[in-house]
């Protein structure tokens, strides 16, 4: 695969995303955005990256109170003045346009963020959504964050919830559903290494076709 290409990632808490989708981006010896998005953001706007922290995956909701109603001491310096308060959706946009730019100078692979749809005409994208049993999220979760099942339980069903809303109020499409990606996997079936060489073959296939 010569031609640039981007692989995109929707996942459930505690499906193993992240994981998959690190080694599935070191087999294919390609970029791999998460959380790494948020310090790029910032960098790209000048704009100080708590801004990006506090709305990441989170839907809009108009102008932010709190932290977002704060002015300049918050915004780096030389950073052009983007507006005394930033809603969420000024904040997506900025990192559309990062999401777009990485896209455009080289292969990648990036986790959550709408990346899907913000790449939408690009024909060289393959969109997966990973999910899991519940039984494996609720370990995974326990395990990572040191809290107890019920805690686990409660987490879980709070960020599905967010990063749907996110998802459906900037894409128009439904997360989580199949007709909204290329593939949709269960971790728990395969594993994690079954699960990253199942989409490695995909994503070759579908890139070749």
């Amino acid at each position: 695969m010569n031609e640039k290409f981007v692989i995109n990632i929707g996942r459930q808490l505690g499906s193993g995303g992240r994981e998959i989708g690190e080694k599935l981006a070191t087999e294919l010896n390609i970029s791999y955005y998460d959380k790494e998005l948020i310090e790029l953001a910032s960098q790209e706007s000048g704009l100080c990256k708590e801004f990006f922290e506090k709305a990441d995956e989170k839907a809009s909701q108009g102008l932010i109170g709190g932290l977002f109603g704060m002015r300049f001491p918050f915004v780096t310096e030389g950073a052009m003045p983007y507006s005394n308060c930033l809603s969420n959706d000024a904040l997506f946009k900025i990192q559309s346009d990062v999401i777009r730019k990485l896209a455009e100078e080289k292969s990648c692979l990036f986790v959550g963020r709408c990346a899907d749809y913000i790449l939408r005409d690009n024909p060289r994208c393959v969109n997966v959504f990973i999910s899991a049993s519940l039984e494996d999220r609720i370990e995974r979760v326990m395990s990572r964050r040191h809290i107890t099942r019920e805690d686990a339980e409660a987490l879980i069903e709070k960020v599905d919830k967010k990063r749907a809303s996110y998802y459906n109020y900037y894409s128009y499409n439904t997360w989580g559903a199949a007709a909204t990606y290329h593939l949709c996997i269960d971790s728990s079936v395969l594993g994690v290494e079954g699960t990253v060489e199942f989409i490695k073959s995909f994503a070759i296939q579908r890139l070749r076709s």
